[in-house]
């Protein structure tokens, strides 16, 4: 999105500023407006996200009754997965795909707090950023500010909850052997380090598919500020 799609952006910020309140815009230009405005309409648009994103992966079923973000089993365990079934282990693996997919949702709710305080904080080139970004621009951003935190914040639940399936700790110890042999690498080779990767990535993923829903949708959400503001950007 160029500078000219972004003026756009703060004019229809101006907008809803000054009916907001006219008794104090009479004598309001667009020049008197900043970019640090025109942001508050981004803002608003990704804290709905957040909630709507929230709400609909913390609750039962959340991840594994959703394609899009449902974790699968990691690297070599898929893949022998058919196998594993033939020899009579697929009950085990149900209950364990089911308790990785629910560990990502008692986990996600633990992240509102810290993906409000991203928003919060945002920057004018932050914001910048993400209109002139691409798809992926809103997941880049949440990543960039909270990956690493939430990470930490989500491992001990995924833990917890995966750690009553005895096929966890089985699935640890022979990874952890391919990863020593070089066979596996990075988060695979610890099924909850895997889990919390996976949940951040369909948790990032809902938010930016909030947020597409908003621009193409803008009337849908009820608001009048995103409507002015992503209203304009059609």
């Amino acid at each position: 999105m160029n500078r000219r799609r972004f003026s756009s952006f703060t004019a229809a910020c101006a907008v809803a500023l000054l009916s907001a309140s006219p008794t104090k815009t009479m004598a309001m230009t667009l020049n008197d407006l900043t970019n640090a405005q025109a942001s508050q309409g981004l803002k608003a648009a990704l804290e709905k996200g957040i909630r709507s994103a929230i709400d609909t992966l913390g609750q039962n079923n959340g991840f594994l009754g959703n394609d899009k973000v449902r974790i699968p089993f990691p690297g070599y365990l898929e893949d022998a997965a058919g196998l594993l079934r033939r020899l009579g282990q697929g009950a085990r693996l149900d209950e364990l795909s089911a308790a990785m997919n629910h560990a990502a949702e008692a986990a996600v709710p633990l992240a509102r707090d810290l993906l409000a305080g991203a928003v919060k904080s945002m920057s004018v080139q932050d914001a910048k950023n993400i209109l002139s970004g691409g798809d992926t621009s809103v997941t880049q951003f949440f990543a960039d500010k909270t990956r690493a935190p939430l990470g930490e914040k989500f491992l001990p639940i995924i833990k917890k909850t995966t750690q009553q399936v005895s096929l966890a700790d089985k699935y640890n110890r022979i990874a952890s052997q391919a990863g020593s042999l070089g066979l596996l690498k990075g988060d695979a080779s610890s099924l909850e380090r895997y889990v919390t990767g996976k949940t951040l990535d369909g948790l990032y993923f809902m938010i930016g598919e909030e947020e597409k829903k908003i621009r193409q949708d803008p009337v849908g959400t009820g608001s009048a500020v995103l409507q002015r503001v992503f209203g304009a950007l059609k």
